[in-house]
């Protein structure tokens, strides 16, 4: 017969184990709360082929989770996540990449600032902040360009990819400088969606530009996706992501646009 004997418990020590139990509770939703936070990455990351045999690398993101930086670096070099952006000569940026009116290479109106796209007027996709709403325009300087807010907006230039553009896109991008277009090299570009979504995308197959934006269009954003550019290509296509790299040819650019936390 099993014999039961009452145990008194005094106030203190109900007090005490209350307290612990509490204290424990709340080092685990901070230690929770610590590693999600942590952890939490402000991006998709995928790969995936096309019928057409072109690989597709794709950072999929939010406009407030881009910035545009100089650099002169092969981006898997550095300690930072992005793909390219866009053209560049002797360090000299040739495309536009602006932050609020600020050039991310030296003043507003310095060629190779960031602040033209040099000698033609060339796609550019703009993020217009106050607007909440994405558009490619086709500018040959940042001073051109049609925003609520000049303080609130970010734009990178490169060639129109005209998504929505299927008779006169490839006419558009030749009259916009877009080099080898016909021929087989790595690529680089940034689309946008209904959605206001971001897809920055690096093909490491080599490809025509019609091959590369035929991929995207089958494998990008669900069908839901509304234009954007080619980037700069062939061994400028970059990405560097903490489990991801293509480094191209191993060349150093002038210009990424980079993933902010």
């Amino acid at each position: 017969m099993q014999i039961f004997k009452t145990v008194k418990v005094r106030p203190q020590q109900i007090i005490l184990l209350t307290f612990i139990m509490i204290t424990s509770c709340m080092f685990t939703v901070i230690l929770a709360t610590h590693f999600y936070q942590k952890n939490s990455l402000p991006y998709v990351y995928q790969t995936k082929t096309a019928s057409n045999q072109v690989e597709l690398h794709t950072i999929r993101t939010t406009p407030e989770h881009i910035g545009l930086k100089a650099i002169a670096s092969n981006i898997t070099d550095l300690d930072v996540s992005g793909i390219n952006g866009g053209f560049f000569w002797q360090g000299y940026l040739l495309s536009i990449a602006v932050e609020g009116d600020q050039p991310v290479k030296g003043k507003p109106g310095e060629y190779g600032s960031g602040w033209f796209n040099t000698d033609r007027k060339r796609g550019t996709l703009v993020w217009d902040e106050a607007a909440q709403a994405f558009s490619v325009q086709v500018v040959e300087k940042a001073e051109e360009l049609q925003v609520k807010d000049r303080s609130r907006y970010w734009a990178q230039g490169g060639v129109s990819m005209g998504l929505q553009n299927e008779e006169h896109w490839a006419e558009q991008a030749v009259s916009e400088e877009m080099p080898v277009i016909d021929e087989k090299r790595m690529r680089s570009g940034i689309v946008y969606d209904k959605s206001n979504q971001v897809y920055l995308v690096v093909a490491p197959t080599p490809c025509t530009g019609d091959e590369f934006r035929n991929a995207i269009k089958e494998k990008v954003g669900n069908g839901q996706l509304v234009d954007g550019l080619f980037l700069d290509g062939d061994g400028s296509s970059q990405l560097k992501l903490a489990d991801a790299a293509l480094p191209g040819d191993h060349r150093e650019v002038f210009q990424m646009i980079t993933l902010l936390n």
